[in-house]
């Protein structure tokens, strides 16, 4: 697709009129009729406008010319999984992984290296073939070869230490002592918890990136726990497998 058929297509999604969305991104109605008529392409601030308005790149605006991939961890990504700056713009270069609120998620290559293999692994390409293409291609993302100018001197992973520390000192019975951290979105983990009323509540916000990780239970058995933290608060709760009969354990304000 065309811009101009993008920004036709997002305006219309919206309901919003062309004087509408010229209001908004602080242009003329007329601006916006060249757009849709392809006579012209925004500038760059108001792409800027346009982008944080319609929550999409852009590289989607502009017809997704650039196949993106995530800097840090290499995977392509679509607007949906686009990390965040901390305004909340959308930072093209990361996913939500491993940059959530203007903050890098990861101070460790071979830590991510774990994680990425875990979903990298099939029938066809092995966990040492995995490895061997990570050692390779990781070290060639912007995110790595710049990681003395952009990493923030280990305060990250000094909170993740924190937080660890303040989970395994509550001594949940039954639940192993939390070793790691990952970065999790709210969406995959954002899991409803029955009330004793009937209702269910859910704690986090789909579009946020959280800490967190799953334990096997010491007692055995079918279920295991599930930590999630963030800046305020630590969350226990277990469940079965795909998130099943989840239960809450905890909800700590910190």
């Amino acid at each position: 697709m065309k811009t101009k058929d993008i920004i036709y297509e997002l305006r219309t999604k919206k309901g919003m009129s062309q004087d509408e969305l010229a209001e908004k991104v602080f242009v003329t109605r007329q601006a916006v009729s060249r757009w849709e008529n392809g006579e012209t392409v925004p500038n760059t601030e108001t792409l800027k406008l346009l982008s944080n308005l319609f929550h999409v790149s852009i590289n989607t605006l502009l017809g997704s010319p650039q196949k993106l991939i995530c800097q840090c961890c290499g995977m392509p990504l679509e607007d949906e999984i686009l990390g965040r700056n901390h305004d909340g713009t959308l930072n093209e270069a990361y996913c939500k992984w491993c940059y959530a609120d203007g903050t890098y998620t990861y101070s460790d290559m071979d830590e991510l290296m774990e994680i990425c293999v875990s979903n990298m692994v099939n029938e066809s390409f092995s966990e040492e073939q995995a490895r061997t293409y990570l050692r390779q291609f990781l070290p060639t993302l912007d995110y790595w070869k710049r990681y003395e100018e952009l990493s923030d001197n280990g305060q990250f992973e000094a909170f993740k230490q924190q937080l660890i520390k303040e989970i395994n000192d509550l001594a949940i019975e039954g639940m192993p002592k939390v070793e790691k951290l990952n970065a999790l979105v709210g969406a995959y983990v954002n899991l409803a918890y029955p009330l004793p009323n009937g209702l269910k509540v859910k704690f986090l916000d789909d579009g946020t990136t959280y800490l967190g990780n799953q334990l096997a239970s010491e007692f055995g058995g079918d279920r295991c726990f599930g930590v999630l933290a963030g800046m305020d608060f630590i969350l226990v709760c277990t469940y079965e497998a795909e998130g099943a009969n989840p239960e809450l354990v905890l909800y700590k304000k910190r």
